[in-house]
């Protein structure tokens, strides 16, 4: 059963992505590496490269790649095990 918290749409279209001005936001990146993570904010975020492993806290594993936009909600623990070097546009929202 999927995590209401934790939203992947796999390759938006170009149009979407420029109407929410994506590359305009700003860019996240990291090593692969393990590590716990809880969201003190909505956040969407828009994967460049890389691919990450995110474990909810009591919810099942959701694969994110390259492509895929992901809303993440506030309240939302979880752990990230980042498989191959990360890179993303990301904005956080009230």
């Amino acid at each position: 059963m999927s995590d209401p918290r934790l939203t992947v749409e796999h390759n938006p279209s170009p149009v979407k992505l420029e109407v929410m001005n994506v590359y305009d936001w700003p860019i996240w990146s990291r090593e692969a590496s393990c590590f716990p993570w809880t969201y003190d904010t909505n956040e969407i975020c828009y994967i460049l490269s890389g691919e990450v492993i995110v474990t909810p806290e009591g919810g099942e594993p959701v694969l994110i790649k390259q492509g895929d936009l992901v809303y993440f909600a506030a309240g939302l623990s979880c752990i990230w095990d980042i498989r191959a070097p990360l890179k993303k546009h990301y904005q956080l929202r009230d």
